[in-house]
């Protein structure tokens, strides 16, 4: 593992949004056990035009306008998990975006959602916006207002429609047997922002982090363009494992490969020395339910637990275009895109490994 990051990793940061916050990024999600409960409470819409809504947990709402395009909703905000303001406004406008991207769509129109401290200095407020504002344009989309609240923490994201060709619209749960998956960004992401609040990160696993999570699924997304994908979802705070148990549904179990998993490779190291997060802990109290993961190393299982904050997409494909698909998102920019596993028949277990 390398030294601990030096002044130059340190001018990433800038000192402040980071200590006013208990958790941040995605890894300040209500577990997903206790959302579940809590959703089973609401009524069901009887709306036919909805034709995704939060029944399946998936990726966002999708209501249908006409006879051949939808159009798709989603909100997404949280703390910041890093000092930099610019950099914080980055990552959060890219995670919430991606919900669009998880359901083949394109987003058209994004809504700013800011919780701020009223003592603090509000030019950090305005260098957040500038970095969400610099991801919305390169999304394609537009900045259309937004709504403001004063609060005792930072918080920052958007509220994003999209649209997308009814007949393309790529569900979280429908993945067909013998699909395999791929994985367009490396795991870790959480265990690095770990080892960032106790000053043990190196510089190296710093940056690609930061360059993983401002990352737009936009380009993995435009890459799956006559691929023949039957299932999408993107990897955040539930940790990769919980995500591929949401895929699997009722209907397939998902087996992962763990050698073929793409890491950070330092967080392997961080792992093994407990810079872990309270939210990969509540990943790991719903996922081990429906895994065996006591021959994987610790470290393994902690990178399948960690909460990725805007992670990667996760795609069931045909099986005779999976390679053809993993190096088109890779000459698309998400390098680390791999094959990770395949989609089974339903077994006792949910999640198998190789």
């Amino acid at each position: 593992m390398e030294e601990p990051m030096g002044k130059n990793a340190e001018s990433l940061l800038s000192k402040g949004l980071l200590s006013s916050c208990t958790s941040g990024g995605c890894g300040a999600k209500i577990e997903s056990d206790g959302l579940a409960k809590l959703l089973a409470a609401l009524p069901v819409s009887k709306d036919k035009q909805l034709l995704v809504g939060y029944d399946t947990s998936d990726d966002a709402a999708v209501y249908i306008l006409d006879e051949k395009n939808s159009l798709i909703f989603t909100a997404d905000f949280f703390p910041p998990m890093v000092d930099d303001a610019r950099t914080f406004g980055r990552i959060a406008a890219a995670n919430a975006l991606s919900d669009v991207w998880a359901m083949g769509g394109k987003p058209m129109v994004a809504l700013n959602l800011v919780c701020f401290p009223e003592a603090m200095d509000k030019s950090i407020l305005a260098e957040i916006l500038a970095g969400g504002a610099e991801k919305i344009a390169e999304a394609g989309a537009v900045l259309g207002g937004g709504h403001s609240i004063y609060d005792k923490e930072p918080k920052y994201g958007l509220a994003v429609t999209g649209m997308v060709e009814t007949a393309k619209v790529i569900r979280n749960n429908t993945p067909k047997i013998g699909h395999k998956v791929i994985l367009t960004k490396p795991l870790g992401v959480g265990i690095v922002m770990a080892a960032l609040r106790v000053e043990m990160v190196s510089e190296g696993a710093l940056r690609q982090a930061l360059a993983s999570m401002e990352r737009l699924n936009r380009y993995a997304c435009e890459s799956m363009a006559g691929f023949n994908v039957s299932a999408c979802t993107d990897v955040t705070g539930f940790g990769l494992l919980v995500h591929a148990l949401e895929m699997a549904g009722d209907q397939a179990a998902i087996i992962l490969d763990p050698e073929a998993l793409p890491l950070i490779p330092e967080a392997v190291a961080y792992a093994n020395e407990y810079l872990l997060t309270a939210a990969g802990q509540r990943n790991r109290n719903r996922g081990s339910r429906y895994a065996d993961l006591s021959a994987l190393p610790f470290a393994t299982q902690e990178l399948l637990f960690d909460p990725q904050t805007s992670g990667g997409l996760l795609i069931a494909v045909a099986p005779d275009e999976a390679e053809a698909l993993a190096a088109r998102i890779r000459e698309a920019g998400d390098e680390s895109a791999a094959i990770i596993g395949e989609v089974a028949p339903k077994a006792e277990k949910v999640i198998l490994f190789q």
